[in-house]
């Protein structure tokens, strides 16, 4: 990475940090900073290029879809307008936006449509950090934030067949779990992200044995 890629992959990090201070649903700047270097370390392994990974992770959720009505392609929008400032060439700003387009999950029964391996290896960072620890911690808060239940024992999980009903969801945090966080141990791209996501896969299904006893004043 050449000095000028270095330079604008440093005015990026500090400009979402800046636009993300103090966000409340899990989607704040320790999540990007996270996905990030997460996003580095699996990009070590990959032949793939490196300032486009590190570009795409630190943008990746500069307009997520859940806080612009649904619309995919804001976060194209704004990645590209922010890249043209911060003096990063054509080629770089559409590979870049292209990646921040896709990244999203878009429901269980959605196929991934991410052809790049740079775009792989950000995709699996983003999802690494919705599963485990910090993924059930990150999923309670944006439920809170939408004021939806804990659990409801008599809801009926769906798997979303389009991105409309998906994003249309009012689903409670457990379902979720079924919904979406539970299915990505099995959409990693990179052999480096599926270990990890195996652990951490587990970690969730353990919380979940301990929530459902608990429920019942089991445990």
């Amino acid at each position: 990475m050449n000095p000028s890629q270095q330079e604008i992959i440093n005015k990026t990090a500090k400009f979402i940090e800046e636009k993300f201070a103090g966000e409340g649903t899990g989607h704040d700047w320790h999540h990007i900073y996270r996905v990030w270097k997460s996003a580095e370390q699996i990009a070590k392994t990959e032949n793939c290029n490196a300032y486009i990974v590190s570009l795409s992770a630190l943008l990746h959720d500069i307009a997520d879809h859940k806080f612009y009505n649904g619309d995919l392609l804001e976060g194209s929008r704004q990645t590209k307008t922010w890249l043209e400032q911060a003096g990063a060439d054509k080629d770089t700003i559409e590979q870049v936006a292209d990646i921040v387009k896709r990244v999203s999950f878009k429901g269980a029964n959605v196929k991934d449509e991410m052809p790049s391996i740079e775009g792989q290896v950000v995709q699996d960072a983003d999802r690494l950090d919705a599963i485990g620890a910090i993924g059930i911690a990150r999923a309670f808060a944006y439920g809170g934030s939408k004021h939806r239940s804990l659990y409801d024992p008599k809801e009926v999980y769906e798997m979303h067949t389009d991105f409309d009903s998906y994003h249309k969801s009012e689903s409670s945090t457990v379902a979720h779990f079924y919904e979406k966080l539970l299915l990505l141990k099995d959409r990693m791209h990179t052999e480096t992200a599926k270990k990890i996501a195996a652990k951490r896969h587990q970690y969730m299904e353990g919380f979940l044995e301990q929530f459902y006893g608990e429920w019942e004043g089991k445990l």
